[in-house]
């Protein structure tokens, strides 16, 4: 075990790297159902709701998650990231709020139109919220001896960030329809599969956008994809992710019901995978000094060992959990809230 010190770091941020994926994932179709609601008259709306209605506190629970294991693991990175980020990231917390309370007040309240449309809007705001978050992000941001030294207020927007957070848009647009797909049937499934095949396309536009702007703004995700033979291996997952594409467009005209939202997940991991190991070891990007890394944002050994000791135990019991829970409502959502407030 005490072989595992040295590389306590890079496992940590692999954990990191999953905690993230999986909420992207599972929160992201969760979002983007309730951005689709916007565009559904009312049944449908109380419909696509139903859907979420046993999954969505667990779902968002993975985002708790992973600001935890930010904050023990790296907590440079950590504050970093709070300080320069503070306004989207407090819109999504806002966001957050309005949607749990849209979605709890909807199932009792008489005005449900007021609810469901709040439920809609905190979805938007909060998927724009991460996109300006992680654009603002992978823009770089201005550190100086571990410290943010940008500007507060706008250090998050920026051309690039709206470009990021558009693909975020379509993204979880394109989550949410196929799991709208997956849990739904008759005309509210075909419009789904319409959705997915618009939402995907533009998806694919602006992927390749970002990555084309990151290879050329940073020179050591450049070195990585052009170098042999290291660019191998790093091309390798754009490769996966566009071949993930090209099957998933075929599942739409099959029209399939699972195999889209299979290989939807499938684009994101190779997607995320090739990004990370293209700006590895910076955890920060900066065009100037990239001196936040992962060695040097970790914590100290000490408590890397003892979250590690934690997350062996916490982890595959927060899997089976939430793995038991969507085996148990799988299959179609067969109907709405109804007078009582409850899904059915």
């Amino acid at each position: 075990m005490l072989l595992l010190g040295p590389y306590l770091p890079d496992i940590f941020l692999f954990i990191i790297g999953f905690f993230l994926l999986y909420y992207a994932v599972v929160d992201g179709y969760d979002l983007g159902v309730g951005i689709l609601s916007l565009r559904s008259n009312e049944e449908e709306r109380s419909l696509m709701m139903g859907t979420l209605d046993s999954i969505w506190h667990s779902n968002q629970t993975w985002l708790v998650l992973l600001g935890g294991m930010m904050f023990g693991a790296f907590p440079l990175f950590y504050a970093i990231i709070l300080s320069s980020l503070y306004i989207p990231i407090m819109a999504m917390l806002f966001a957050f709020i309005l949607r749990g309370v849209a979605i709890d007040f909807y199932a009792k309240s008489d005005r449900k139109g007021l609810w469901g449309f709040s439920f809609g809007m905190g979805s938007l705001l909060a998927t724009l919220a991460q996109g300006f978050a992680l654009g603002g992000l992978l823009a770089g941001l201005d550190v100086k001896n571990g410290q943010f030294v940008g500007s507060i207020v706008w250090s998050w927007l920026n051309p690039f960030s709206v470009l990021v957070a558009a693909g975020v848009l379509f993204g979880y647009i394109m989550l949410g329809a196929n799991y709208l797909i997956l849990k739904t049937k008759d005309e509210l499934q075909q419009r789904s599969f319409r959705y997915a095949l618009a939402s995907s396309v533009l998806t694919l536009m602006v992927s390749v956008g970002v990555y084309v702007l990151l290879i050329i703004r940073y020179p050591n995700m450049a070195d990585k994809y052009t170098s042999a033979p290291g660019a191998f291996y790093v091309l390798l997952f754009p490769a996966l992710a566009f071949f993930s594409f090209v099957m998933y467009f075929r599942s739409l005209v099959k029209r399939f019901e699972l195999a889209p939202l299979l290989w939807n997940v499938a684009i994101i991991l190779f997607s995320f995978i090739g990004v990370s190991f293209g700006l590895y070891p910076h955890m920060i990007p900066n065009v100037i000094s990239p001196t936040v890394t992962v060695r040097n944002a970790a914590a100290s050994v000490q408590t890397l060992w003892f979250m590690f000791t934690f997350m062996v135990v916490i982890i595959p019991i927060i899997l089976i959990y939430t793995g038991y829970t969507n085996w148990v409502f799988r299959g179609k959502s067969e109907g709405a809230y109804g007078e009582d407030g409850k899904s059915h």
